[in-house]
Parts: structure tokens; sequence; C-alpha cells
């Protein structure tokens, strides 16, 4: 059989070459589609984009305009011969990013042209670009065309969901994509509230009138201060890095605004004269604003140089936005309120709208030019803050508003039942896990259906109710969006979208640290348990004759690294391209089986699926051994599991369990490596087997032939002796609990030991340079001086360095729970899985306390340390 080891590495590298040609050939539609930079900006929308696909007859089209920006559709006509042609106004085309800023899954928004006719009947939708990775290698494009065409011929007015209708509350059903909820959920918001808006600006739909508010007599005046902390006065403040900017000693602009018409609060800002003049000056539907503002930018920006028109703020109060120019425009010479800050510029804008009611919160949106450093392109970009005028000038209070549900909200509650279920399989799971040693005291090697038995429920149920059903699969496509929410921006909305995902992960995480990585990849992955029962199902219908167990371990021991270059890999790619990152995740053969099915595949995928199943049949989980990057990402925290498997002394020179354990995890000295360990539990059943244990087995046979009783086999793995043993002597005390800090705190963050003193002068300097450098590398990262690529790159160099350092200065390693101290010695291994996690969770919990406690905010304000950044 010495040819397996060349078969099988010709056969991952055949593996390889499919995946690559997969990706290569399929087709990634709008996928992260390339726009033009002038999209967001140039008068001619229509220049690029296809306007006349989603309003067909229309030949002609206007330029933007309005705010929201659409733009008209019209159609060529002739009146009578040797006329010129006349146009007829036939409807109206505009881009969804123009209107509504509302994030798919991906965190980014679905990019959408929307055409609508004159009476407000939606006639076309084209998706440009999205960045949902489910459907550009789970789920096909053509799903999400078909969904959108569902939209055809209906008005934007009508209540639409999707999921069930219900018609006898007027509610028109739409049925999703299997796989992708939220991102229909986010799709059925974008088309609906673009069309809304554009619909009310145009006339097609009355705009929503809202009582306007009754003020109620205020004595006396505030401070700025207090104005500040009532909410009266709320404030905008944008940094010149949220631009795209280098560092300033300014912000980009700094902005305070209130609403003038409550007395308590127009006085307070204006003195009484100036309040009074300006109330005789509006009309009873007019409302006026104030905004007092510093920093680099001017919010009157340079529209209203030009047309008069203030491009840069505007007020949004529901799906209504009002605008300003100049005649909306007047000077604002003085701020009366005690205490009010120093600023640049100032004014007050007048809003002339029956439908805006400062009775109901809104919000005033500053617009900025935001630059790529990368492509160096410019964009819009928003930033807003939300006012509502306090209850105590109103009569009667706020008003109660209903606000409507996040998405991730809506998605919890319509499959609350299957949540119920979901959270039902993971107690069990988790408690079956937790009375192991039960279940294997139970079992022998010949007779293990007492453990066995549990986890072919588990099997069954993660394959057909997880995998097929609820199709919550975790992926490394997920692991990679955690590192970048750390990193850039955390949004909780983003991980909450797909409820079995978030609680499946919860459970991952804690049972990882409990027990390893084996608790899910040995026994609830999906994909796992479905080869691990190909594997088993294949033996029963006589091909067992032909499967190969296990490979010779000196190959097994190369080739189980692949999967740790692919998660690196994919790790590298994704802060170049989280795109490409997630193409190349297709590695994982979890979409193809269960989010989309084989069959909905080209056939390059199909190829590789079957492959990987055929080599099932004949291999115990070769996927799983030897490719799954998710199985190695949670393979490194795994070095920090709490609870481990039992040894006795003898394993070590005794091979029995090495010689039966499926993952080969088990090495000469019968030391068991846990990031390798699937938890099939063979060793522990073996462990407890007093016949084929061989250390119990020679007990029993001696006894049996003494004539002594058989005790019961106890935790440690023996026989209870017939004497008593007499008690060891009493444990050394443990240290105080300032001691044990003090010592973890010196294991964990110094990696030298008293030998590093005995290495040469220079060598020592050198090292003790390199600490402090890598030190302020870091508080430079954190405190946003530099990119996050350098710090990366410091941290993959100072791990690397530290690495080499603990293996001559501290070559051990934790084993069992972080408050014991039961050392091992280390291997390479085991040294860089826990450098590389100790490492993460040190530079993560430093961030977030310095940032908790203002430390970064004070080191980005120093002066001083400018010619540093």
């Amino acid at each position: 059989m010495t040819y397996l080891p060349g078969f099988f590495t010709r056969f991952l590298a055949g593996l390889c070459l499919i995946c690559a040609w997969g990706l290569a050939v399929g087709e990634s539609g709008s996928y992260e589609a390339p726009l033009p930079v002038q999209l967001s900006t140039d008068p001619d929308l229509c220049a690029y984009v296809p306007c006349k696909e989603v309003l067909p007859g229309a030949d002609s089209f206007s330029h933007r305009m309005g705010k929201p920006a659409y733009v008209e559709a019209y159609q060529s006509r002739k009146s009578d011969p040797g006329e010129k042609n006349d146009r007829k106004l036939i409807g109206y085309v505009f881009l969804s990013t123009d209107i509504v800023d509302i994030p798919a899954y991906s965190g980014k928004p679905v990019v959408t042209l929307i055409g609508m006719n004159t009476q407000g009947i939606v006639t076309g939708v084209r998706v440009l670009k999205h960045s949902e990775p489910i459907l550009l290698l789970g789920i096909p494009e053509e799903e999400l065309t078909k969904f959108i065409k569902q939209y055809l011929g209906k008005f934007v007015g009508s209540k639409i969901e999707v999921g069930a209708g219900r018609p006898n509350q007027g509610v028109i059903g739409l049925d999703a994509i299997t796989g992708a909820t939220v991102t229909v959920i986010a799709q059925n918001q974008v088309i609906l509230r673009s069309g809304l808006a554009i619909a009310k600006q145009v006339g097609i739909i009355e705009p929503t009138v809202l009582p306007q508010a009754k003020f109620r007599p205020v004595e006396g005046k505030l401070d700025w201060g207090q104005l500040v902390k009532e909410g009266s006065i709320q404030r905008i403040q944008v940094s010149t890095e949220a631009v795209g900017m280098p560092r300033a000693d300014q912000p980009y602009i700094d902005m305070y605004f209130g609403y003038l018409n409550a007395p308590g609060v127009g006085r307070s800002v204006l003195g009484d004269a100036v309040y009074e003049s300006l109330m005789s000056r509006l009309k009873p539907d007019e409302h006026a604003i104030f905004i007092v503002a510093s920093g680099v930018e001017s919010f009157k920006g340079s529209g209203f140089v030009r047309g008069g028109i203030y491009d840069r703020v505007q007020v949004a109060q529901g799906i209504d936005t009002f605008t300003f120019r100049d005649l909306d425009y007047l000077n604002l010479y003085d701020i009366k309120a005690a205490g009010a800050p120093a600023y640049r510029e100032s004014a007050i804008f007048i809003i002339r709208s029956p439908t805006f009611s400062a009775a109901y919160p809104w919000s005033l949106v500053f617009l900025a030019n935001k630059m790529d450093r990368q492509t160096r392109a410019k964009t819009f970009v928003n930033f807003d803050q939300e006012y509502w005028l306090p209850s105590r000038y109103l009569e009667g209070g706020r008003p109660e508003i209903i606000e409507p549900e996040a998405t991730w909200v809506t998605v919890w509650k319509t499959r609350k039942v299957e949540v119920i279920l979901f959270l039902l399989w993971l107690t069990a799971a988790g408690t079956v896990y937790a009375l192991r040693d039960k279940l294997v005291r139970r079992s022998t090697m010949k007779d293990k259906r007492w453990k066995d038995i549990p986890k072919y429920l588990l099997w069954a149920t993660s394959i057909g109710f997880v995998g097929f059903y609820l199709l919550a699969v975790p992926s490394i496509t997920q692991v990679l969006t955690w590192f970048h929410a750390i990193l850039f921006e955390w949004r909780w909305e983003l991980f909450l979208s797909d409820p079995f995902v978030f609680l499946f992960w919860i459970f991952i995480v804690v049972s990882v640290f409990f027990w390893g990585r084996g608790m899910f990849c040995g026994w609830m992955c999906p994909y796992g348990s479905l080869a691990e029962l190909v594997y088993h199902v294949a033996g029963k219908l006589g091909l067992k004759r032909y499967q190969r167990h296990l490979l010779p371990q000196n190959w097994h021991d190369r080739l189980k690294w692949i999967k740790y270059g692919v998660f690196a890999i994919l790790l590298g790619v994704s802060f170049y391209s989280i795109g490409l990152a997630e193409k190349l995740a297709e590695i994982e053969p979890f979409k193809t089986t269960f989010l989309v099915g084989v069959w909905n595949r080209s056939w390059p995928f199909v190829t590789f699926w079957m492959v990987l199943i055929v080599a099932s049949a004949f291999f115990e989980r070769p996927f799983c051994k030897y490719l799954c990057p998710l199985g190695a990402a949670l393979a490194v925290p795994s070095t920090f599991r709490w609870w481990g498997l039992k040894r006795k002394q003898e394993c070590g020179p005794c091979a029995a369990c090495q010689v039966g354990c499926g993952s080969q995890a088990i090495d000469d000295s019968g030391r068991i490596d846990q990031r390798e360990c699937l938890l099939c539990l063979d060793c522990q059943v073996l462990y407890y087997d007093d016949h084929a244990c061989p250390p119990l087995a020679q007990e029993r046979k001696r006894r049996t032939k003494a004539g002594e009783p058989l005790t019961a086999i106890g935790s440690d793995g023996y026989f209870i002796p017939i004497i008593p043993v007499v008690a060891a002597p009493a444990a050394a005390a443990r240290p105080s609990l300032a001691a044990f800090i003090g010592q973890e705190f010196f294991d964990h963050a110094f990696p030298w030991s008293r030998k590093v003193f005995q290495q040469p002068v220079l060598l020592q300097a050198a090292t003790f340079a390199l600490t402090i450098l890598v030190t302020w590398v870091w508080v430079l990262g954190a405190a946003g001086s530099i990119g996050p690529g350098i710090i990366l790159g410091w941290w993959l160099a100072w791990s690397v360095y530290e690495m080499v350092v603990r293996m001559r200065c501290k070559p051990y390693v934790k084993d069992g729970p972080w408050w014991g101290r039961n050392l091992v010695p280390a291997s390479w291994a085991d040294m860089a899985a826990y450098v590389a996690f100790k490492n993460l969770l040190i530079a993560a919990a430093l961030f977030l306390i310095m940032k908790g406690m203002g430390v970064l905010d004070f080191l980005q304000d120093l002066p001083a340390l400018q010619w540093l950044y």
C-alpha cells in the first residue's frame, strides 16, 4: 500500500485545481461589479446605467432633478404628419443609493436601478451591484432576478412584505429566496422606500401631513450647556479621517444645531428681541433651525454660490427630505446663550413645508465628499444626527411613535418556532457531551451503542434539520467577517440578521473553550456529519475492504497543515479584497451541499463536490482533516480548551488508542493533539474497558487468577484498590490571588525568562528595542494613526519573534483550565497556536480598554505626538 501517500497527494492537488477552475468560470454577475465613479454625481444618470431596461418604451431621459434625485422618462410621439415630434412623460427612473442607504446581509447596500410609471407602478428593477457572498457562491443570481421581478406591476404605495400575504389586511406577499432572508427583506425596503419617496415628491402620492407642534410656555432661559444636556441642541462632529483625509488638528466639521420656533429654545439661543423679530417673519407652516459650525469644511458648500443651493445640509423627517436655497437663509449674528463655543460660520435656515412637524423627530443630514485612499475616487457620504424637541416644550408631551422593526428583529420573530427548536438542539448536544463520561463507561469497544447512538442522532439532525432545513451552516467567511468587524466597524445588526448562525456561533465559541474544536467538527457540523455518514454507509454497503481508515502517520502529519495554509491565505487575501476571499472560500463545499443544492451549480462545483463525497466513502473525513479552513480557524483557540480527554501513564508506551484513533490525533508519547481531535471518544471507551485497555485487562486477569474481586474503575482509569491506599501528602498551598495574577501576567505578557540575560549584550538590546517599537506601533495603530495592514504586519512579526523566544526561554504551554498550572512541554505547533491566539486576545482587550477609558482620544489630541504619526 505504499502508493497511497502519493495517490492522496495527487488527489488533494486535483481538488484544489478543480476548485480554482470553478472559481475561474463561475459567473460573478453584479457581485462587486465595478461602477463608474460619476454614477453618484453626474447629472446624466442614464449615461451610466440602462434606464431603458427598467422603463420600457422610453427613448429619452432628463438629467437628475429633485431631492432625492430622479430622472424623468419620455416617449416621443407625433401629433400629425408634418408636425414636430412631441414628448410625453411616461415615468421616472431612480437609483436606490440616491434615496436610501439600507445595508443588506453583507453590511453594504444593494445598488438598484428602479423604474416607475406616472401612476406609481413599478415597471422595472435592475440590481447593478451587490456584495452578498451568498448570491455569488451560494445562491444563483438568477434567484435574485426572479425575486425582484415580483415587483413589476405593483404600486409602490402598497403594503408588500416578504413571505405569506394577508389579503384581508391588504398585505401583498412575496416569495423569498431560500437561504437569503435578510437580503430580500432589505431589498424589499430599498425598492418600496425609494419608490415611495419619489412618488411623494412628484405628486403621485399625497405626502403625509403630521399634526403640528403646540408649544408650552416655559419660564426662564437656559445656558448652552443646559440646552445641550436636555437635547435642545444637538451636535454632528466629523473627523478628517472619516472622509479619507489625513489627520488634522481641527475636525472636518463640528456643527451644533437646534429648532428655534419653540419659545424656550429660541429665546435662550437668540435672545428675546431677535426671537420676536424672527417669529414675526415666519408664516404658520414655516420653521426655523440654526446651525453654527467650525472646522476645515463649510456646511454651506459651493452650490449656494453657483445656484443659490445649500447642497451640504438638509433636513430629513421620515422619508421626506427638505433642502434649502438662498431664499431660505438668514444671517445669524450672535448666540445669546452663555457658554456657547467659538464658531467660524453660522446660519438660520427656514423649512417651508406643511408636512414638517416639530412634534416628531427629524434629522439634520450633512453631506461630505469622501476620498478612497487607495483608488482616490470620491463618493458622497452622509452624517446625520436625530433631533427631537424635549417633551417639556410640547403640550401633551411627545407623541407616541411606533418605530419600524429592524430587519433582524423581523427575521427572529418570523422564525421563533425554529429558533426555539434550534436552541433545544444545541442544549441537547451540549448536555450529551457533558455526560460523555457516563456514556463511555457504559460502552465497550465491542458495543459502543451508548456513545454512538446519541452521536448518530446528532449527525442525522445536523444534516437534515440544521443543514438542509435551517441552512445554519457556519463558514470561514463568517470568521473573516468578524476579523474585519473588529478592526474596522462592529455592527451587531450584521450578525443578528441570521438567528441560527448567530446562536450556532455562540455555542461554537463556548464549546471550543470548553472542549476544543471537536465538539462542533466531530458532532455537529452538517457537512462533517454527512461525510462521516457516507463513510459508514459505504462500509455497510460492501466497500469496507476498500476503505482506508488511516493514512501513514508521517503523511498525515504533513497533509494536516494544508488547512492551516488555506486559512492563512484566506485571511491574508481578505485584507486585500474581502470579495476575492469570499470567492476563494468556495473551497468549502458547504454552500453547494446545503444552501444551493448540488445540481443547481455549474459543473466544476459539482465535480469538486462529487470528488469530495467519493473520497469520503473511502477515507474518513478527508476534507475535515486536510482542507477545511474553518476547522483550522477553530483549531487555534482549541489550545486554550479547559477540559481535555483522560489519559494514563501507560498511554505512551501503549499504542492501543493511537492505532484506533480516526483523527490520528494521538502521538507516540500518548499525548492527544486537541487541534486535530474530533472527539470520537473511542479512546475514552477504551480508557474504561477492562477487556480492551491493556493495563486494565492485565489487572483484570491478575485479579481473576488470584481470586481477588473486581472493584469499580475509578476516574483515573484504574481499578479501585482493594486495600485503600494511604492518602498522599497534602498538596502545596496554592499561592495567593495577587501572586497568582502576577505569575500569570508575567507568563503571558513577557516571553523572556532569566535565560535572556545569558545572551550577548547586543542581542539583549535589540530584544528590548524591538519590544518598545512594537508596543509603540500598536498604540499608534490603535489610535488610528497608521493603517491596519501595518499593524497586522507588526503583530505577525512580533508573534513569530515571541514564538522563537518562548521556545528558548519558556518552552511550555498550559494544559487544561486557565486557572490551573498544569504545564506541559510545547511543540512548535502548540507554541504557534498559543502565541497567535493570546496576542489576538491581548490586542483586542487593550484596544477596548483604551477606547473605553478615552486613552485613544487623548493620544489623538496630543499635538506633541503629531510628528510621530
